[in-house]
């Protein structure tokens, strides 16, 4: 999923672009309206509203003059008086600053469902036999529950997000753990054998040796 994001605070800005590239993002920073407004084509837009050349709001009225997509404000101002004005000029969510990459991530995918719900197989995903179901935080084998551990969930939800794909330590632990983890990766391999276990037949944990791991669907959907 490709996301501009619009902030002229780069800490911030390369903080949350970090996160949301861990997550399988694609994303194109930007720190002006008028960088924004010439940007190509994407799926969301993250839209601070004090922008350096122009009120954010003006960019978001100008956004949604020629194109429905998906607008989620992210700004410091978290008076009532911005919150609806940014709704009412046609942004789909609005976010208060500061916030955290997965509370991003959840009002992205949230209002993705409600913009694309026949794409909700992201948040109620099956895969083969498997049933992701991330609002309520439940996984489902052949329709009955397993299960998990906390950790367990977080790393399989991460994994079934793009089945098939190379998913390194690193970038494994800093989703699931901890962007700041420094430690021993032991315990992903823990996790990783409580998972194969649960799911024997149904999902394949590859290892890449020294790389990573890679998801990889077994059976068809019963």
């Amino acid at each position: 999923m490709r996301v501009l994001l619009v902030d002229d605070d780069e800490p911030i800005a390369m903080s949350l672009k970090r996160g949301l590239v861990r997550y399988g993002y694609e994303v194109e920073w930007v720190a002006s309206g008028a960088e924004a407004l010439r940007a190509g084509p994407v799926d969301v837009v993250l839209l601070d509203l004090g922008l350096p050349d122009t009120d954010g709001l003006d960019v978001c009225r100008s956004l949604r003059a020629r194109s429905d997509v998906p607008i989620i404000v992210i700004s410091a101002r978290s008076d009532e008086v911005d919150r609806v004005a940014g709704l009412e000029l046609g942004a789909d969510d609005y976010v208060s600053k500061p916030f955290g990459v997965r509370e991003v991530i959840a009002r992205i995918r949230a209002v993705m469902r409600r913009v694309h719900p026949e794409q909700g197989s992201a948040d109620a995903g099956r895969y083969g036999r498997v049933t992701v179901d991330r609002r309520a935080a439940r996984v489902f084998l052949d329709g009955v529950e397993v299960p998990l551990a906390r950790k367990e969930y977080e790393l399989l939800s991460f994994l079934t997000e793009q089945p098939g794909a190379l998913m390194t330590r690193e970038r494994i632990m800093a989703a699931v753990w901890d962007a700041n983890w420094f430690g021993p990766t032991k315990t992903l391999d823990v996790h990783v054998s409580a998972l194969r276990r649960k799911f024997t037949g149904a999902l394949t944990i590859e290892s890449v040796r020294g790389v990573g791991f890679r998801l990889v669907v077994d059976g068809p959907a019963s």
